[in-house]
């Protein structure tokens, strides 16, 4: 912010002091009129009435009486002329709040210590390339590693390969939004170039992936899914691009996402769920939901060999459940959100969206951490030990929620065919449940009421203001939702939310950490249906892994390891004994239509 920007809005925020006009100086003391009659210096006319601030009270379910209310005439006014000063100062969209969220209590210690990390990917590939490479499009990247490494298969042959597949198949998925194409080929050729010498960066050298559409990339355009921003090109690139280069990796597309991280209905359409294709109709019947929709859909498809998607409110483990992969919703602060769009700067995450267990830790590794950008990112190392003893780990399970279908016996009003989903639920999470015990974790059963107060508005406030620009200015109605949960809708509602209740929010979400750590303060892994738990773990920043556990009607159903602030590790250790014990990872979309 320039320093003329900066005087500006020290000016304005000094204006907003109560009964102070907008000089940001005191009133003067009255002085006697000439001729001695004693008339006070004339002020100028209110532009708020009684009535007004009565009706405003009103919406708020509060009351004062009325000579209170006259004298609130003044400063609502003069606050008045501050909010309007303030809307026309230029803060762009990169500048977050001055406050920081930090997940935990407050006396957290830090992890200490050196990094422990390592994989199961054998230090010597002996695999070879399969004479038609698609059969490569849906391995895991612990598996298409040692084929670039070992130079089996070649950086530019696997980007060649995705390429065509997202050619062919999102245009029918809806799942792209830009293709990268020249940028993935030069990126291949240089991993190449440098495997060939000798170089190798890691795990993610040469592998192809793709983003939501959300994350800054250098004069590649970012459309954050919504029509206010299709022609949006930003100067540089976000953090976790950057990161991912470092490692080697090879970007091939900006993936699509509800406009402005709702849903999976953005301005092209709605992103299709790969399992959901109709051969009658030839066309995916289901929209892949969540706002991470093309990171989710595009992985399933195996047209990236990994992505990127976000969380604020399930946006992360709701589509990997609907499409059927593997997905992290790591620790709130745990990755750098410089470059990303906001929506709740006290809620937002990023995570990795891939095929295996694995990978996540694998993506996670290679873009946690600081990075002198944004205040909120811990510097507490993430610790993945693939190989760590199941028995040293304290593992609860919500016996409750499973036992309920994952909350899903109680919808639908006793209508029969919701039961009979619940019971087929029912019967693949027991068998889930058992196959973990036979892989040797030991599980306990815990219980948990969330009995949230209602703190929703927190994120609808702080998007509100993420977007007022186009709330204010009209723009937002060029968005293709317009019900009455949409984005439009909400940002107008969200402007009558006072600050006094949105403060007040934050300190009861105090008490919710509070409650749930104390909650997790004996585990160091609660399994869970997915959804379980979903507003309280987002609104206290705990890390989440998903991943398939079996199928009802043909559509995958999902297993959810919660852990600890801060500890990732412990969650994808215990889901990689599961995916180990199992083959549900392996299946993939029996058909992709054309």
């Amino acid at each position: 912010m320039d320093r003329r920007t900066w005087c500006q809005l020290i000016s304005l925020l000094a204006a907003a002091r109560p009964g102070f006009p907008q000089s940001a100086q005191p009133p003067a003391t009255p002085q006697p009129a000439a001729g001695g009659r004693g008339q006070g210096r004339a002020q100028r006319p209110l532009r708020v009435t009684q009535d007004q601030v009565k009706a405003a009270l009103a919406i708020l379910g509060l009351t004062f009486e009325d000579a209170e209310i006259e004298m609130m005439l003044r400063n609502v006014d003069n606050a008045l002329g501050s909010y309007e000063g303030l809307r026309k100062t230029d803060v762009p969209y990169d500048v977050e709040p001055a406050f920081t969220f930090h997940p935990g209590l407050p006396d957290r210690v830090p992890i200490k210590g050196p990094q422990r990390f390592e994989t199961t990917i054998p230090a010597a590939a002996t695999a070879k390339a399969p004479s038609n490479l698609e059969d490569l499009a849906f391995l895991p990247v612990s598996e298409l590693a040692p084929l670039i490494r070992s130079r089996a298969v070649s950086s530019t042959e696997l980007a060649k390969m995705y390429l065509t597949r997202m050619k062919k198949y999102s245009p029918k998925l809806l799942c792209l939004v830009t293709l990268t194409e020249d940028l993935a080929m030069q990126q291949a050729a240089d991993a190449d170039r440098e495997i060939k010498t000798g170089r190798y960066r890691g795990p993610l050298h040469g592998i192809p992936f793709g983003v939501k559409d959300l994350f800054d990339t250098k004069d590649i355009p970012t459309t954050w899914g919504a029509e206010p921003f299709m022609k949006r090109v930003p100067a540089y690139d976000s953090t976790v691009i950057e990161r991912l280069r470092k490692a080697g990796a090879v970007l091939i597309g900006k993936l699509s996402m509800g406009a402005l991280a709702q849903g999976d209905l953005w301005f092209q359409g709605r992103t299709k769920n790969p399992w959901s294709w109709d051969e009658k109709t030839s066309d995916y019947t289901q929209g892949s939901s969540g706002s991470s929709a093309g990171s989710a859909s595009a992985t399933s498809a195996g047209l990236v060999g990994f992505s990127l998607g976000t969380e604020t409110l399930g946006s992360i483990v709701s589509p990997s459940g609907v499409c059927g992969v593997t997905g992290l919703r790591p620790t709130y602060g745990r990755i750098s959100r410089h470059g990303a769009m906001a929506l709740s700067w006290t809620m937002d995450k990023i995570g990795p969206i891939c095929r295996g267990v694995e990978d996540c830790a694998i993506v996670l590794n290679a873009v946690y951490g600081p990075d002198g950008h944004d205040r909120s990112v811990g510097a507490d190392p993430f610790h993945w030990e693939p190989r760590k003893p199941l028995q040293r780990l304290r593992v609860g399970v919500y016996q409750k929620g499973f036992e309920s279908g994952g909350g899903f016996g109680g919808r639908g009003g006793g209508n029969p065919q919701f039961q009979q989903i619940a019971e087929q639920r029912k019967k693949v999470y027991a068998q889930a449940l058992d196959d973990l015990k036979h892989a040797g974790v030991t599980m306990t059963e815990v219980d948990y009421d969330e009995n949230l107060p209602a703190l929703r508005f927190l994120l609808e406030a702080e998007g509100a203001e993420a977007f007022d620009d186009i709330t204010r200015d009209g723009q937002v109605r060029t968005l293709k939702g317009h019900a009455a949960s949409d984005w439009p809708n909400t940002f107008r509602s969200a402007r009558l939310i006072p600050a006094v209740e949105y403060i007040r929010a934050q300190r009861a979400r105090t008490e919710v950490i509070e409650r749930f750590e104390k909650f997790m303060a004996n585990w160091d892994v609660v399994v869970i249906p997915p959804q379980s738990f979903l507003t309280t773990t987002n609104l206290t920043g705990n890390p989440e892994v998903v991943l398939k556990c079996g199928f009802v009607n043909d559509r995958p159903l999902e297993i959810g390891f919660l852990g600890k602030i801060y500890d990732e590790g412990s969650p994808l250790r215990v889901a990689l004994a599961y995916e180990q014990a199992t083959d549900w990872h392996k299946k993939n979309p029996p058909t992709l239509g054309v």
